[in-house]
């Protein structure tokens, strides 16, 4: 009876120790983050409804509209995809004989923000942007505000954002793979020692 009520947290603390309890959270709050991108041109089109842009907007706006709509559904799958992907790749962080788990989920968060906000400044960002200063750029501009001036700049802002992204990434990543192959490492040195000092005593 004294063994139960001093180890009935023993599951619990196994859980978070085996990295099950930081690996599953995450890959819901993946889903979460692919589920709302789906969701955000569907957003972006009821707002724009609800600000009754389609009766007084002029033809070339509307036109304008429908092609940012189509852009920012392409980004939107195309984010579904890449969060989904990661989602399943995160069970290969963490390995349950790792010391270390936090870090390389952590990473592994950094890594793919950076890649999806990379996707959308880098590419989504540029095309809607140029399509305003092109097309519409009066009428759009209250409705949508996105930069107009700088679409050139937005491919090497996208592509930065996903190199210093992966960058602080792999550094956290290397900072966790060092620490727990030093431990690896360390656990057979210390056994060995362990038997050749029971040897010397012998």
């Amino acid at each position: 009876m004294n063994n139960k009520l001093f180890t009935f947290l023993d599951p619990l603390l196994g859980y978070i120790d085996n990295g099950r309890f930081f690996r599953e959270p995450f890959r819901w709050l993946y889903v979460i983050f692919a589920v709302l991108n789906l969701l955000f041109p569907i957003a972006i089109l009821v707002k724009v409804i609800d600000m009754g842009f389609f009766k007084f907007a002029e033809g070339k706006a509307i036109f304008a509209f429908i092609l940012i709509f189509i852009i920012l559904c392409g980004g939107a799958w195309g984010s579904y995809l890449l969060w989904m992907n990661r989602k399943n790749k995160l069970k290969e962080v963490i390995q349950e004989d790792n010391e270390f788990i936090a870090i390389p989920v952590v990473s592994h968060l950094t890594q793919t923000v950076g890649e999806w906000l990379g996707l959308y400044i880098g590419v989504v960002g540029t095309l809607c942007s140029l399509i305003i200063a092109l097309l519409a750029a009066n009428e759009l501009q209250y409705v949508m505000p996105v930069s107009t001036g700088i679409f050139f700049l937005m491919p090497i802002y996208g592509f930065l954002i996903v190199v210093f992204a992966r960058l602080l990434a792999e550094l956290y990543r290397a900072l966790a793979v060092i620490a727990n192959n030093t431990k690896k490492l360390a656990g057979p040195e210390t056994k060995n020692e362990a038997k050749l000092e029971d040897r010397e005593e012998i």
